[in-house]
């Protein structure tokens, strides 16, 4: 697999990265016996950029991965998360971007990671209690101290994002992105290339939805979280499904996947776009690395177009849309 740069600060990453939230939490049981085969060979692969946080689990993701990365550590690219609070048992408490915060949870990610050094290093939602300036000041401060290579951002608007380039080079912007969410289309993804950061894509597949998986509500597990994800619920479910029967139509004709169609489609959107999309699964890890070898023509890309306009999606991309793109 192709290793590119992410942004312009010199890390480089494989071209598809692997997200590894639903490994933990989520959506549905875990297996970490199986994550842990995926995860190995993800990197038989060359997919080498995992992607985690504190909050998966929470906190047993970071583990997971620490096991997995022992004698590997040369050859991945670890990228974690701190600033959604929850208790140990999961109960979310506050967005928290405070500077001693920052600092506990980075020390505590290395230990769970059991790793000297985090690759990139992601403010996961903008607090807005605190000034963005303090809060990458503290993460400015674990970079001169060598706990972190890089700095990124996740759902931060135009706005914040160049505060916080000011006063330490961002390198990431990880953001929702998709055929069903095209919201960082325009002044966000202009903002980034301005600034030479580089966007990391989560939910490329829709979670899920794009692939065709569901047919109804309850193919989902009781306890997995898109129940609550307005785009998955009632009316909105039915109405999202004659954008899935189109993906599935296209692909069909191409003899590819809907989701190979579909991440095809993200990684025709720029060289600095990486998706990371998420699985635990073998079977659609191998699936989704081989979107790389799909080229969507012009015609292909009009059509793409004209079916997922952006807003094309039935409902909001989450429950509560104030934590996003602040």
């Amino acid at each position: 697999m192709n290793q590119v740069s992410l942004g312009s600060q010199g890390l480089r990453v494989s071209r598809m990265g692997l997200g590894c939230m639903g490994m933990s939490d989520f959506y549905g049981p875990r297996d970490d016996r199986e994550s842990l085969e995926t995860l190995h060979r993800a990197l038989e692969l060359g997919v080498n950029f995992l992607d985690t946080a504190d909050i998966y689990g929470p906190f047993t993701n970071e583990k997971l991965l620490g096991k997995f990365i022992r004698g590997k550590r040369e050859r991945l690219v670890i990228a974690t998360k701190f600033g959604n609070q929850r208790t140990p048992e999961g109960k979310f408490l506050r967005v928290n971007g405070e500077p001693s915060y920052v600092f506990q949870c980075c020390d505590a990610s290395l230990k769970r990671l059991k790793i000297d050094t985090i690759d990139l290093y992601y403010q996961h939602r903008v607090d807005p209690a605190v000034a963005i300036e303090e809060t990458v000041g503290a993460m400015a401060q674990l970079v001169k101290q060598g706990k972190v290579r890089y700095l990124g951002l996740s759902e931060a608007g135009p706005e914040t994002i160049r505060r916080a380039h000011k006063i330490h080079p961002i390198t990431a912007l990880q953001t929702e992105y998709s055929l069903w969410t095209r919201d960082p289309e325009g002044i966000l993804l202009k903002t980034t290339r301005e600034l030479g950061i580089g966007f990391v894509a989560y939910s490329p597949l829709g979670r899920g939805f794009l692939t065709g998986a569901f047919e109804k509500v309850n193919d989902l597990a009781p306890d997995d979280w898109r129940r609550k994800n307005p785009r998955f619920q009632a009316d909105n479910f039915e109405k999202n499904l004659a954008l899935v029967e189109k993906v599935r139509v296209m692909s069909s004709q191409m003899k590819i996947t809907p989701a190979q169609l579909v991440l095809a489609w993200v990684l025709s959107r720029g060289s600095d776009i990486i998706p990371i999309p998420g699985t635990r699964k073998i079977s659609r890890l191998e699936e989704n690395t081989a979107s790389l070898g799909v080229t969507l023509t012009g015609p292909d890309l009009k059509k793409l177009d004209e079916w997922f306009p952006k807003d094309a999606a039935v409902g909001q991309r989450y429950p509560d849309m104030s934590m996003v793109n602040r």
